[in-house]
């Protein structure tokens, strides 16, 4: 409904409505509905990537413009939090300063990027990208007086965001499971106990990146769906005949790019706030732009809920395929090669094996295929 009122953007499939339903509250009640420090992680590096997905999706797939320098944006908020708290202190002013300085930065650096490189192709501007993309990455590594070189920065956080502060204790809940799913004792029936957790400072830095991402993504969704998204979308289907009913093409692909690269930034401070810790590999990595394209694709280009799908996906299969495959493998250990197959460190060929079978039952996304069979 929130989504609605904001956008107009109805998810148009009951199927795919009810999927980010699920997709919300698992990730709203996350600290409660699951258990273990790498379930909270796992859920707010979700959070952190659909923001980071839906503001590459601006591009590709609203703008038609490819892109292979936008981990540059996303460090650029993250570096910003960790120079910040390094060199103002555990605070909450130096979070909000390190994201704006980090924002800003971006902004100047796609103003710069599209000034000069939105006028030629599509493909000479994805190798433009592709080398400053490089260049960044390497003067990182080496100013390692100011960014910590490959090793990176640590820092702290304001201690109301950590695990040594507590906030109180959630509330308990205790429902009766059927017979069918969990016999009963002499005692009463078997009871599935939610809740009654410590309500720690790392809960609340949860919910503050999961509230910061919410508000991105509904911002996002606004903007797509307002005029200037529409004209987006007019020049990724016909550039020259946007151009040729009066718009000016290369300003809306640097306003674009611009747009795209401060919400990537805002993105990289939610997940500094998060690891209180970034380097080259965890924030400006060439992995980490294959894997925004993989779940933009997986997900569907053109629609910001592609990327809330394409994140969730590829999240969950890159931090639980391998103990799934673990778990059918010793299973399977009687079963002549299928353990050997199902082995865990070939996790990477059984997620190559999903993305091919994605792209081939879903061309057009997970998104894409719902909404062509609407409820």
């Amino acid at each position: 409904m929130m989504v609605r009122l904001l956008s107009g953007d109805k998810p148009g499939s009951v199927l795919l409505s009810l999927i980010l339903l699920g997709i919300f509250l698992s990730l709203a009640f996350a600290p409660f509905l699951f258990e273990g420090t790498r379930a909270l992680d796992t859920a707010a590096r979700i959070c952190v990537f659909i923001v980071l997905v839906a503001s590459y999706d601006l591009l590709l797939g609203y703008t038609g413009v490819v892109s292979f320098a936008h981990t540059i944006f996303f460090g650029f908020g993250a570096y910003g939090v960790a120079l910040a708290s390094i060199h103002m202190g555990r605070s909450f002013e130096a979070l909000a300063m390190g994201a704006g300085a980090g924002a800003l930065g971006a902004a100047l650096l796609a103003a710069v990027i599209g000034l000069f490189s939105l006028r030629v192709r599509a493909i000479f501007f994805a190798m433009i990208t592709l080398a400053v993309a490089s260049a960044v990455a390497v003067l990182v590594s080496q100013l390692s007086v100011l960014t910590g070189g490959e090793d990176g920065l640590t820092y702290r956080i304001p201690r109301e965001l950590t695990a040594a502060v507590t906030y109180g204790q959630a509330p308990e809940w205790r429902f009766a499971l059927p017979e069918a799913v969990a016999p009963g004792t002499e005692e009463g029936p078997a009871m599935l106990t939610l809740g009654g957790d410590r309500i720690s400072g790392k809960i609340a830095n949860y919910y503050l990146v999961f509230a910061g991402s919410l508000i991105l993504v509904l911002l996002m969704l606004r903007i797509v769906n307002s005029p200037f998204g529409r004209v987006l979308q007019a020049i990724r289907e016909n550039d020259f005949r946007a151009e040729a009913i009066g718009y000016r093409v290369v300003s809306y692909r640097i306003g674009v790019t611009v747009l795209s690269a401060v919400m990537a930034a805002l993105a990289g401070s939610l997940f500094a706030i998060w690891l209180r810790y970034v380097g080259p590999d965890t924030v400006l990595s060439f992995e980490i732009m294959i894997d925004i394209l993989l779940m933009v694709v997986i997900g569907g280009m053109g629609t910001i809920y592609g990327a809330v799908i394409g994140a969730v996906v590829l999240m969950l299969a890159q931090n639980y395929l391998k103990d799934l495959m673990a778990g059918a493998a010793s299973g399977l250990a009687d079963v002549p090669y299928a353990a050997d197959l199902l082995n865990p460190d070939r996790w990477l060929l059984w997620l190559g094996v999903l993305f091919v079978l994605s792209v081939y039952f879903f061309p057009t996304g997970v998104v894409g295929r719902l909404r062509g069979k609407r409820g």
